[in-house]
């Protein structure tokens, strides 16, 4: 450029250059080193006017002072000849310039020889506003989207069920009374994270999301006509929805979720595992919804069709109807006024008799006793155990529950001790959760109660049932622990679960309870008593004792005494009874009498529920 103003037409070139310099839609200053401007076009001008303090265009760094006071250091500390100070540095006007369009400004710094410095000045409003809505959105998208499996979270369903329902309201589209919504949940995703870790969990969750994705992807049998919306979300732990739309009719829904549950249902091999996980559904119409319902609501009602599903064994779809709404909220009733009996200690514990049987015609009251827990409700008096165990498991407080019983049946078995010397029960049986084995640090609650009632270890017997006994590696490894401790496990419900004589030696229990659905009929079916003998056979062939479990008759009694069975517990010896009630009973007459069937009633305390 030098050499072309050195030449003829040179005050041409330099007068273009300038002329250029004074239309340039930005704005250009030349400047000394302390900041003294020397050549400002008319853009710069009108940038730097509304900061310039009484209207004088004199120091760039005293101009820009107020809002940007670093640049003068910046440039003091700049010891290189020549080069780029700073580059679009963005200057946020704010209140200083209101009114005014400018509300960022752009500047950039060069320095072009000792002592001169080029500076280059820009209204950056829009760049800034556009850069604002990208990060806005960007901002939007994260808090709509589940980190762990990239699918939309529960906002998003929210936002497009909402959009789908409004739609509909208003009479723009059709789209929302065409949609279906299916609401899923993993069955036993509990057990998986337990016995295999979190960690497998998440990829099982991450490999659901991806069958998810592809089974709802453009082109497949769905049958969506473009342009109808559908979406696959996980809303929770191991929740996921999809909102399908274009479902003309019912069987169209139908249709889609016997595909869902059939490629969910294939087993997940993750890194260490191959891991089977089926689900659990429920599915709704969006023209089953009342004509005020919102998203919740829809999701709401799904989410009741899924656990009405899960209750019916789980890895199906139910269809909600509304009669389901009104179960749930009975459901959900209960469930608060048992968390309310729980907090004002409406539960308590009574004990059954565990009898010895050995003795020829007569009964060892002291042998031992199972701890039972009842409700003894304000309004409704004593609820018996079938009608709230199983709420306890729903709403996750069967663990809270069992620990309780554990603790007070422990105190008393103390307070028996101390007050009924060597008539007092020998042994002390409480049952046992999976719940109580899922607790963190549950083992170390246990020994805590150990020590604070003093109980000695091995009076303590915990019962679980058979299925819990034959389950997965990590239960097994927890009962092995206890028998660590010195505490006697006992296999209750025998014959009704899932194992058998053949494994009953890999099980880590000491005491084999026979089902009284055996006992029943031990007098009666032959095939019932052989069943009975050969459990016995086999149990004293392991070195583990024998109950029999809802004795009601004499010939019951005789027939699993003939047996071999060392102990035994049901009406025609004791009901369950309050712990003053039993202190009475453990005194009573080592015979048992024709009438002892109707002793236990006429005892005060207790209960008339096994």
């Amino acid at each position: 450029m030098t050499d072309a103003l050195e030449t003829g037409g040179g005050n041409d070139s330099y007068e273009a250059l300038v002329a250029f310099l004074y239309r340039a839609p930005i704005g250009l200053a030349e400047i000394t080193a302390v900041g003294t401007i020397e050549m400002l076009n008319p853009m710069a001008a009108q940038l730097l006017m509304p900061l310039a303090p009484d209207a004088e265009l004199v120091n760039l760094f005293k101009v820009l002072e107020s809002v940007a006071p670093q640049l003068h250091q910046m440039t003091l500390d700049f010891t290189a000849p020549t080069g780029v100070v700073c580059e679009s540095l963005r200057i946020d006007l704010g209140a200083m310039v209101r009114g005014h369009e400018v509300e960022v400004l752009s500047i950039s710094l060069m320095k072009l020889e000792t002592g001169h410095l080029m500076v280059v000045l820009a209204d950056a409003t829009l760049e800034a506003a556009r850069e604002q809505q990208k990060l806005l959105r960007r901002l939007r998208d994260a808090a709509r989207t589940d980190t762990l499996t990239q699918m939309p979270n529960r906002e998003a369903v929210r936002e497009q069920l909402q959009g789908m329902i409004d739609s509909t309201q208003t009479g723009g589209s059709s789209a929302g009374g065409g949609c279906a919504v299916l609401f899923m949940n993993c069955d036993r995703f509990k057990q998986i994270n337990d016995a295999l870790g979190h960690a497998t969990g998440d990829e099982v969750l991450g490999l659901m999301a991806e069958r998810l994705r592809s089974t709802l992807r453009p082109g497949d049998r769905i049958g969506t006509p473009p342009g109808l919306n559908q979406m696959a979300a996980r809303i929770g732990s191991d929740e996921f929805v999809v909102i399908l739309g274009g479902m003309r009719r019912v069987d169209d829904m139908l249709a889609v979720s016997r595909r869902i549950l059939d490629v969910l249902s294939a087993p997940y091999v993750t890194r260490m595992h191959r891991v089977n996980c089926s689900v659990s559904m429920g599915l709704v119409m969006m023209a089953q919804v009342g004509a005020d319902a919102d998203a919740d609501a829809v999701l709401q009602d799904a989410s009741i069709a899924m656990v009405e599903a899960k209750r019916a064994g789980g890895a199906r779809y139910v269809v909600f109807d509304a009669s389901m709404r009104e179960r749930a909220a009975h459901q959900g009733a209960k469930e608060a006024d048992l968390r309310r009996a729980m907090f004002e200690k409406e539960l308590f514990v009574v004990y059954q008799p565990l009898v010895g049987l050995t003795l020829p015609g007569r009964i060892e009251r002291s042998a031992g006793v199972e701890a039972l827990v009842r409700w003894q409700h304000p309004h409704n008096g004593v609820v018996p155990p079938l009608e709230f165990i199983s709420i306890a498991e729903n709403c996750g407080l069967i663990g809270e529950l069992g620990d309780f019983v554990l603790e007070t049946a422990c105190r008393d078995f103390m307070h028996w001790q101390a007050t009924l010397g060597p008539h007092a029960p020998r042994l002390l049986a409480v049952n046992l959760s999976r719940a109580q084995l899922a607790q963190p640090g549950w083992l170390a609650r246990v020994r805590v109660i150990l020590q604070v009632t003093g109980i000695p270890v091995n009076c303590l017997q915990l019962e679980i049932t058979e299925s819990l006994a034959a389950q997965d590696e990590k239960v097994q490894l927890q009962l092995h622990e206890l028998k660590a401790l010195g505490i006697k496990l006992a296999l209750d419900d025998f014959g009704t679960g899932y194992s058998s004589l053949a494994c009953l030696h890999l099980l880590p229990v000491d005491t084999v309870k026979i089902d009284r659905s055996f006992v029943s009929q031990a007098d009666t079916s032959h095939h019932h008593k052989l069943l009975i003998d050969a459990t016995v056979k086999v149990a004293h062939s392991l070195g583990m004792n024998t109950v029999a479990e809802g004795i009601e008759t004499h010939a019951q009694l005789e027939v699993v005494r003939e047996l071999g069975c060392e102990k035994g517990q049901g009406y025609l010896l004791s009901r369950p009874l309050a712990s003053e009630a039993l202190m009475t009973w453990m005194l009573g007459d080592e015979t048992l009498q024709a009438d002892d069937d109707s002793i236990a009633s006429r005892i005060p305390g207790t209960s008339s529920v096994d």
